[in-house]
């Protein structure tokens, strides 16, 4: 049991690897061939005694984004933080802490998506977002600042896109300046990217170098 539980993705040894794995998998998610990774049952048993996933990833909480389907991943492969507008704080922030320095993982993807609604709530007018609980108004804070430098759009679905994107971009932004994950990086351990879903295509574009990212 114990070396079934240490067994990792055979093809994931770094970074790269965990990109390939995780594009290989959105391919045959939206071409309709996903192969919808199931387990035996001593395999499944043995996900008690331990995970090995390669990737944490950042998404929203949006019901349309299953991220492991997305991906076409099974069990244990992924390290999933869920939050509307797949912002960063302080819980989501220990949770891929915990990821990085207690799973070993390669890689640590923002991941935001078509039609976000959270992000469509920070492009609303401060009178609208004021009538929101006071919880959910701190949400939608940590989204506005990377809206503020939108650029002026009027095809209202682009308009959106380019929103999401430039959320995402804040984020990973936000997340590279953390101590663990800044060490992380900096050894080599892992990388961190972006990502878009589109929930019409099914197809994610990996925001990968450091130009697509930049804020």
């Amino acid at each position: 049991m114990e070396e079934i539980a240490g067994l990792k993705h055979a093809d994931v040894q770094n970074s790269t690897d965990a990109i390939q794995a995780l594009r290989d998998g959105n391919a045959r998610f939206y071409s309709g061939q996903s192969s919808r990774p199931d387990l035996g049952a001593n395999e499944r048993r043995a996900q008690i005694i331990g995970q090995t996933p390669f990737a944490a990833i950042l998404a929203c909480s949006d019901s349309r984004v299953p991220v492991e389907l997305v991906f076409d991943q099974g069990f244990g492969n992924l390290f999933v933080v869920r939050v509307a507008g797949n912002v960063m704080g302080e819980i989501g922030l220990a949770t891929l802490e915990y990821a990085i320095l207690h799973l070993d993982i390669h890689l640590l993807v923002v991941m935001g998506h078509e039609g976000c609604g959270a992000v469509q709530a920070a492009l609303m007018p401060e009178e609208w977002i004021q009538g929101e609980p006071q919880a959910l108004q701190a949400l939608i804070r940590r989204i506005q600042p990377s809206l503020e430098s939108l650029p002026p759009i009027r095809d209202k679905k682009a308009r959106m896109r380019e929103a999401v994107i430039n959320n995402v971009r804040h984020q990973v932004a936000l997340l590279r300046e953390q101590d663990v994950i800044v060490q992380a990086e900096k050894r080599g351990q892992i990388r961190v990217i972006g990502g878009f879903y589109e929930i019409g295509s099914g197809a994610v574009d990996l925001l990968t170098e450091e130009e697509e990212l930049r804020v």
